[in-house]
């Protein structure tokens, strides 16, 4: 089972949402989401998903929603895809096939000129079946034992400074806001691949990402792979917060003055 499309362009989903075809998924603060949002989205913040998210209770939520196993479902936010990756990450966990993010952002929604509203939308539930996906996930465990393996590649998706004074052994840098272009929360394909390329990350890899606590970050990264059909990639969604506070090793870039730009 895969998602069927990474990403969702604005006149896909304006088609979409005059044909009642999609569930839109706003992952903004509920204050943010009543002064106006994308007309039919209904509101997911983070803080309420990562306070617990148990499949079952996931799937609790999505029933809330609206949305059944056949849902499409569109996720934004206002944060260049980070925190709408992590909920769409989940949402794949719990084996929802048809999850995509919204190319741009919120902000990026209006700077266009495009259709928002202040009326909050509430739906019928639904009945959404639970069928986690481990294969998408890494555990601090799954990790320690696989990373140095033949074949996996570890990325750290944290900014320069954070990856270079402490890191996981192994992991190679690739910062979130290089993943981006101007008016996209995802480079174009051929950017994303040659930038992949650079840095060694091959598509025959298993490659496993990571952040600094939650995988937000590391979630966009995760979707950036997928973008470009990387065809194995796993999530250790509690990230360097989790593994530092196990007390699994740690590094520290050696020569932390010099850094090889060619990659972007």
């Amino acid at each position: 089972m895969c998602s069927l499309r990474v990403t969702t362009d604005a006149d896909r989903l304006r088609t979409e949402l005059r044909d009642n075809s999609v569930r839109v998924i706003d992952v903004r603060r509920a204050e943010d989401y009543k002064k106006d949002h994308i007309p039919k989205s209904v509101n997911l913040p983070l803080a309420v998903l990562l306070s617990d998210d148990d499949p079952q209770r996931v799937a609790k939520i999505a029933q809330s929603l609206g949305i059944d196993d056949q849902t499409p479902v569109v996720v934004y936010d206002d944060t260049f895809g980070a925190l709408a990756s992590r909920v769409a990450w989940t949402l794949e966990y719990l084996g929802h096939a048809d999850v995509s993010l919204l190319e741009m952002t919120y902000g990026q929604w209006k700077s266009l000129g495009l259709e928002t509203d202040q009326k909050e939308y509430l739906f019928g539930p639904k009945t959404h079946s639970v069928h986690p996906r481990p294969e998408i996930l890494a555990s601090a465990d799954y990790l320690e034992k696989r990373k140095d393996q033949k074949g996996v590649i570890l990325v750290d998706n944290r900014e320069r400074l954070n990856y270079l004074e402490q890191h996981i052994p192994g992991a190679i840098n690739i910062p979130y806001r290089t993943l981006a272009s101007e008016d996209r929360i995802l480079r174009p394909h051929d950017e994303l691949k040659r930038l992949l390329k650079n840095r060694g990350v091959v598509d025959d890899a298993e490659v496993i990402t990571y952040c600094g606590s939650v995988g937000t970050l590391s979630g966009l990264a995760y979707y950036a792979l997928k973008s470009i059909d990387y065809p194995n990639v796993k999530l250790y969604v509690r990230s360097f917060k989790e593994w530092k506070g196990l007390n699994k090793p740690t590094t520290k870039q050696e020569n932390a003055d010099y850094w090889d730009l060619s990659a972007e």
